[in-house]
């Protein structure tokens, strides 16, 4: 009888490829991102401010699955920069949007170059990035709904 795959080996667990998959990739991007000035990190807030203008904390959040103590330095950072600027929000005085300055609605000019430029650093085709980004979506909504319900472990008391 053949031996058995070991359950734990490293090379085996989704969360390892997960793991070093994105940070090959961010550091793919560096390149890219250093001239403009931004991590990547900020250049999620930058795309999601490009895609739905000024947006309050929390929905900028929800979208970027972030915490709030997690995004309030990114922010900063960005406004620091001169980049975007927080402002009331005029449909809640109570809250904060976040909005684009004139230079960081500028700054997406440079940065339409950025996804031809990544694809072309990976070497892949088009297509096969499509997949992945369809696969990764999966993963994604059925880690949320994992976390949605209460951890059974399988371990006996």
């Amino acid at each position: 009888m053949p031996p058995q795959p070991d359950p734990l080996a490293l090379e085996h667990q989704v969360c390892y490829a997960l793991s070093v998959a994105a940070r090959n990739v961010v550091a793919v991007y560096r390149p890219f991102l250093e001239p403009m000035g931004l991590t990547h990190p900020q250049y999620l807030v930058m795309l999601a401010l490009w895609q739905h203008g000024p947006l309050s904390v929390k929905r900028l959040s929800g979208l970027l699955q972030l915490d709030p103590g997690t995004l309030s330095p990114l922010v900063k950072r960005l406004e620091a920069g001169g980049l975007v600027r927080r402002d009331r929000d005029p449909r809640d005085e109570r809250a904060l949007a976040i909005a684009l300055t004139d230079a960081g609605r500028a700054l997406r000019d440079r940065a339409e170059q950025i996804p031809p430029g990544i694809v072309a650093r990976l070497g892949m085709e088009l297509s096969e990035l499509t997949a992945l980004h369809g696969a990764l979506t999966q993963v994604i909504a059925a880690a949320q709904r994992a976390l949605e319900q209460p951890a059974d472990l399988g371990t006996a008391s």
